[in-house]
């Protein structure tokens, strides 16, 4: 039982990192066009790298380790665009939200639609950052149950990649409402799918995961990012017209991962 306890902190202290993303971004109080270039196109270098280096190769370990290398192999990719064409669909069916309580929404028509389309990249990409999170929350969940000591790297590795996920989340949304206790309730919330997957799984999927489960669930979570990444967060970053902040900013969010995941190994 006091295993228990100390798995279930470690993976809530992990998943409400995404928070100090959401605190960091927040902390401009008007982020002008070089901030929200540079912070999205970050965003999109977090989620791209991860996908490719993290995420995709867990599945196809795990799905060949039930299928072998072929077999395994052939069913992540499926599984990958399978998570696109997910995503994509759901991206078609979600309606833009619209509030017309915000300053300027019926007036200016351009920042009305821009609103509505930050909106809709904030509240997607906290979607795919929690299904991310999920997983992840099982894995640092489990790992504390076997080996506490295990359980420290493991959990403050992915608090620190939390952070930048945070950022993916607030700064849409704060750019959207112009309130920075939702951006900031975003950012938390995407976080609390980490407590919440480690402990829906002790208690209800525990007997039916396995390398299939899991192998299909890491494939498909890793197309749904890229999807995000490429189809809302980098035309956001773009249509700042700061394109090679964007850019920069890119190429440093895969840094920041990298040096991230490395940092435990």
């Amino acid at each position: 039982m006091e295993n228990l306890w100390f798995a279930f902190g470690m993976t809530l202290a992990a998943g409400l990192s995404t928070g100090i993303g959401g605190l960091i971004s927040v902390g401009r109080t008007n982020p002008g066009p070089r901030f929200m270039a540079g912070a999205l196109g970050f965003s999109a270098g977090v989620m791209l790298y991860v996908s490719f280096m993290e995420i995709l190769p867990k599945g196809i370990e795990e799905l060949s380790e039930a299928w072998g290398t072929v077999g395994g192999s052939w069913a992540a990719i499926a599984a990958f665009f399978g998570g696109i064409a997910l995503i994509a669909v759901i991206d078609r069916l979600v309606p833009e939200p619209i509030n017309p309580h915000e300053p300027g929404s019926i007036d200016d028509p351009e920042v009305s639609a821009q609103r509505r389309r930050m909106m809709k990249m904030g509240t997607m990409t906290a979607l795919a950052i929690a299904i991310h999170n999920f997983p992840e929350g099982f894995a640092t969940f489990i790992s504390a149950m076997e080996d506490p000591q295990l359980a420290i790297p493991v959990a403050v590795a992915i608090a620190i990649h939390n952070v930048p996920e945070g950022i993916a989340v607030a700064v849409p949304i704060q750019q959207a409402t112009g309130s920075r206790a939702k951006a900031l309730k975003w950012s938390f919330l995407s976080g609390l799918a980490e407590p919440a997957g480690a402990l829906i799984s002790f208690l209800v999927l525990m007997p039916f995961l396995g390398p299939v489960t899991m192998g299909v669930a890491f494939a498909m979570v890793a197309g749904v990012m890229v999807f995000i990444s490429l189809d809302e967060l980098l035309p956001a970053a773009e249509s700042t017209g700061r394109h090679h902040t964007a850019i920069y900013g890119l190429i440093l969010g895969m840094a920041v991962m990298a040096a991230s995941l490395l940092l435990f190994l």
